[in-house]
């Protein structure tokens, strides 16, 4: 197995050298967000700060730009803003992951790191097992591969992946996605310990919990969280209708705010919400360190998942979102960019009392480029249209009459589409603009638009009003990391 595993990692390596000049090659790579070395990248996994480092790790196919058997590649950091490769820390070498070493999540104990994962294997026939897996580092770099530790329960489906592990009290608890054998989304609940030996604790939501009887048909990626005295679920259910504004992309991602009771093992809890409103997000995960609660997500999952994406033919696909850290406010999650990238800040622009009218567009003299940070400030908007256009990339749209905020791009398929939500009294709009994304959050993270938007020439931002407006402008580029 070892020197199946050293074949697997050689020639993974082989295609990053192979691939490296084509892959730097592509205009649309981005200059402040993690992406594949080469290849597809997808969820974040084991998001954990480690013997002085911060550790991300990802899903990664390093030999396609489309989805296969998954390693976990690896990034570092010291000041959670430059990050380096590291070696890869999972490949799918082991009987009980051949097909796929799917996501999941790290922990540390007595001085080690654990890495949880799911074990993708598939039959002949198309049959899949699934199992949750464990592997241990010392030195957060090279992983010793444990084996299985739980296997499928009776009564769900082998759609039972991407484990979240963590410390309650004096007991270890992990939450893993789940698809019941009638084709039904769910959470499951785990308990130990030691780590090694885990008893099922049943459901803990979905699947007739709290009402939700059928909403979709798998449930990936759970994260169980307590902020501001009250406990968090984030989950990516799979199968919700559109309803509306709401549900709009492939699958989504969203959280429920209650209480967990870890004497029932009941998570009573309120209604879905969605995490972000644009058009690429997926698949979050959340860790906490220094007292902060911190959420990264996979920058994927559009809707146009059968269109090539333009840095495909670069050997290339997909990036993960900015750490964002995470507050709740009267039951509804708050995520603002984490305060370590205001470093990356420089060749500041700032314009106040900048007056917006109907009569036509306002170009503002350095405000614009192709990786920057714009922050507008509203300070006077009547009930018309307030319009930030970027150039060719996209436009952000206010509707102050029916606090309505809207994203709309040109997508891949040459028409126009849109992103849609409610938010009263709009006071600040903060957007990151890095080549071929945008990401913006409004009041201070109220809301957040994350999206890829294939422009990465320098574009002009331009301001309008339907009616009239006062914003203040501040605009910074943005040095390179990547």
């Amino acid at each position: 197995m070892a020197s199946h595993a050293a074949n697997l990692m050689q020639k993974a390596y082989e295609r990053m050298i192979q691939s490296k000049k084509t892959v730097f090659e592509d205009p649309n790579r981005l200059h402040y967000h993690l992406m594949p070395p080469v290849g597809l990248l997808n969820d974040p996994n084991g998001l954990i700060f480690f013997e002085g480092k911060y550790h991300v790790f990802f899903q990664w196919n390093p030999f396609k730009t489309e989805h296969g058997a998954k390693f976990w590649g690896h990034y570092v950091s010291e000041d959670f803003i430059h990050w380096e490769l590291a070696p890869i820390a999972l490949a799918p070498d082991a009987w009980f992951d051949k097909d796929g070493c799917y996501s999941g999540s790290a922990i540390v104990n007595d001085g080690k790191l654990y890495l949880f994962y799911t074990g993708n294997v598939k039959g002949v026939n198309g049959n899949r097992e699934s199992y949750q897996c464990l592997a241990v580092s010392e030195d957060g770099i090279t992983f010793e591969k444990k084996g299985p530790v739980i296997e499928v329960e009776e009564g769900y489906t082998a759609h039972f992946r991407d484990p979240k592990v963590f410390e309650q009290g004096d007991a270890w608890y992990m939450v893993i996605g789940a698809q019941t054998n009638d084709e039904k989304g769910c959470v499951v609940l785990y308990s130990s310990n030691n780590l090694l030996d885990w008893s099922f604790e049943g459901k803990i939501a979905g699947n007739g919990m709290n009402g939700l009887d059928d909403f979709g048909f798998m449930w990936e990626c759970p994260d169980l969280f307590s902020l501001a005295n009250k406990d968090v679920l984030v989950v990516s259910p799979q199968g919700l209708e559109s309803e509306g504004i709401l549900y709009n992309n492939i699958y989504q991602s969203g959280y429920f705010v209650g209480n967990m009771d870890f004497q029932t093992k009941r998570f009573n809890h309120g209604a879905f919400t969605e995490i972000d409103r644009g058009f690429d997000f997926y698949a979050p995960q959340t860790f906490e360190v220094n007292g902060r609660r911190i959420l990264i997500g996979w920058m994927g999952n559009a809707t146009e998942d059968n269109i090539p994406q333009p840095t495909e033919k670069y050997d290339w696909v997909h990036a993960l979102t900015l750490p964002r850290e995470l507050e709740l406010k009267d039951n509804k999650l708050y995520q603002q960019p984490i305060r370590e990238l205001e470093n990356l800040r420089e060749n500041e622009v700032h314009y106040n009392q900048v007056e917006l009218n109907h009569n036509s567009a306002v170009e503002l003299e350095d405000v614009r480029g192709s990786v920057f940070e714009l922050e507008v400030s509203i300070s006077e908007l009547s009930d018309g249209l307030l319009t930030i256009e970027i150039g060719d990339a996209g436009r952000f749209v206010y509707d102050a009459k029916h606090a309505l905020f809207s994203f709309e791009r040109i997508g891949l398929h040459g028409k126009k589409e849109i992103r849609t939500c409610a938010i009263a009294d709009l006071e600040t709009i903060r957007l990151f603009k890095d080549t071929s994304s945008m990401e913006c959050f409004l009041n201070h993270g109220e809301e957040v638009f994350s999206s890829r938007v294939f422009a990465p020439e320098e574009q002009q931002v331009r301001f309008h009003a339907e009616g009239t407006a006062i914003v203040h402008v501040k605009k910074w580029n943005l040095k390179q990391f990547c």
